[in-house]
């Protein structure tokens, strides 16, 4: 499954590099993208898990910029 998300508070171009480098590392992610400047995140992962990948990269971006939020609707 492929979808982009909106994100939230996303300050700082290099934080965003290390969101993305941290996202595609994890298990099942095929992979992933954050457009800093349009605040985007298009993520490609397993179906049956992406749920779970997206809550684990909420995790990420809250642990790198403790603001950004991924806005999942």
């Amino acid at each position: 499954m492929k979808k982009t998300f909106d994100m939230t508070d996303l300050e700082c171009a290099h934080c965003a590099a290390k969101m993305e480098n941290a996202i595609r590392a994890l298990d099942g992610v095929t992979g992933a993208s954050i457009n800093f400047f349009a605040q985007k995140l298009t993520l490609e992962a397993e179906d049956a898990r992406f749920d779970d990948i997206v809550a684990q990269a909420q995790k990420i971006c809250r642990k790198v910029e403790p603001d950004c939020r991924i806005v999942v609707r």
